[in-house]
């Protein structure tokens, strides 16, 4: 089983790239995909650009051309939920599209066609991210958050919503999250992918998985440097919590 490693950003992925054996890498539609073995298993790795989009396309290729079975998004967030701070990590249990608004006609929220707004990503998948990314907070994580000034981190797991659009204020976080609340989608983190990934991966019944590190709060409290975090924080736990994910993994 071929498994794809997709993540928003390059350098979440460099660390990973070093690390396969049978490298071999091809270049198809505007996006570079890197083919090896890492822990016994066929991997293919990918960046999925920026949006909903962009994300879409790269899972669709992964499985039409590259027969991937399961996909694992790893990548940075903000976070909207209670108590989810920066160097904290959420594990999807499900996605919805926060600019997903075809009303009257359906209910806001809803992707048309599918009755529900909710995504969900695969239990035994996401059981399995939750407990490599467990073991890393509780193992390694706190002296890496350490180095940028921030608290010992924590894993979260619950509903993450994606949009093409950043939110960046806290004026926008209470308005996303009143209308969120409205109707019964409580986020824990908020990104520009995810969401798109989980419903290509519902039309072709392949697991998908998915973890995001919080980089800011989604708010005017945001003031990390986001060049520090992603090389101190989001590229470690990429690289560790996919090596453990792999290697809990049964043999190919």
């Amino acid at each position: 089983m071929t498994i794809a490693i997709l993540s928003a950003l390059p350098q979440e992925q460099a660390g990973i790239a070093n690390l396969l054996t049978e490298l071999s890498i091809t270049d198809h539609a505007s996006r570079r995909y890197t083919c090896g073995k890492l822990h016994g298993h066929a991997v293919v790795l990918a960046l999925s650009g920026i949006g909903k989009v962009a994300a879409a396309s790269t899972a669709a290729t992964l499985m039409e051309r590259f027969g991937v079975r399961a996909i694992v998004f790893t990548g940075v967030a903000g976070g909207l939920g209670e108590g989810v701070q920066v160097g904290d990590v959420v594990v999807a249990s499900s996605y919805a599209q926060h600019d997903m608004d075809a009303s009257p006609i359906f209910p806001r929220y809803e992707a048309p066609g599918y009755g529900r707004a909710r995504f969900d990503c695969d239990a035994a998948w996401s059981a399995q991210l939750a407990r490599a990314v467990q073991r890393c907070v509780e193992e390694e994580a706190a002296a890496w958050t350490a180095e940028l000034g921030l608290p010992a981190p924590r894993m979260h797991q619950g509903l993450i919503v994606s949009g093409d659009r950043f939110v960046s204020s806290a004026a926008e976080v209470r308005v996303l999250q009143s209308s969120l609340h409205a109707a019964g989608l409580h986020a824990m983190a908020v990104e520009m992918e995810g969401a798109a990934v989980a419903q290509v991966c519902a039309d072709h019944a392949v697991p998908f998985a998915a973890m995001r590190s919080i980089s800011d709060r989604a708010d005017d409290s945001a003031h990390m440097d986001f060049p520090r975090f992603i090389s101190t924080v989001s590229s470690r736990y990429a690289q560790h919590i996919i090596g453990s994910l792999l290697q809990d993994l049964p043999a190919a």
